[in-house]
């Protein structure tokens, strides 16, 4: 494996985790990175650098945020979201990954990608619903206003320091399984 196609991996899993906050942020980043040709995809996913693409998901990145503080549409975006995190996890994994086999790329970009996607945006789902049901949706925006931050600081370590963005992944999805298992109710022998 070349070093481009290494950090080309490194760059899909860390937009694929910030997808799995934000699904539109990571597509909006790696369209502007592409736009002014901080990174090259592959040839079938060139047009996600286009400017009409980049306007295109500037728009949808806005709305996306600014819905996700409104309470009680915020829980109505994740039941549509945590579906799209998956597909959108994938198609920025395939249209990043460099020089590797179609069937590995295709298979990375659905685990990877995908899995990582849609496990960190059913985690922040639950975590929205969680604060909804014990306060209303008052405390929404502030865990809106968390997801969006680390969207940003994860995409951008995703564009500019990727293997950077792998730590984080790591540390993110660490983080997750920790809070699964202080919650997960226990099996008591009798």
């Amino acid at each position: 494996m070349t070093t481009e196609t290494i950090l080309s991996i490194f760059l899909g899993v860390g937009l694929a985790a910030s997808v799995g906050f934000r699904v539109f942020l990571p597509l909006f980043a790696l369209s502007l990175a592409s736009y002014f040709n901080f990174w090259d995809l592959n040839n079938s996913w060139e047009w996600i650098g286009s400017l009409a693409a980049v306007i295109a998901l500037g728009v949808a990145t806005i709305v996306e945020i600014f819905a996700y503080f409104i309470p009680w549409v915020d829980n109505l975006l994740d039941s549509l979201a945590v579906p799209l995190a998956g597909i959108a996890g994938t198609a920025v994994m395939v249209s990043t990954v460099a020089n590797l086999d179609p069937v590995v790329t295709w298979s990375l970009a659905i685990i990877a990608g995908g899995g990582t996607a849609t496990a960190i945006k059913g985690a922040s789902a639950t975590s929205r619903l969680a604060s909804t049901t014990t306060t209303g949706g008052l405390a929404n925006p502030i865990v809106s206003t968390i997801e969006t931050g680390t969207a940003v600081v994860v995409s951008t370590a995703s564009i500019f320091a990727p293997v950077l963005a792998g730590v984080l992944v790591v540390i993110i999805l660490s983080f997750i399984f920790w809070i699964y298992r202080k919650i997960r109710p226990r099996n008591t022998k009798i």
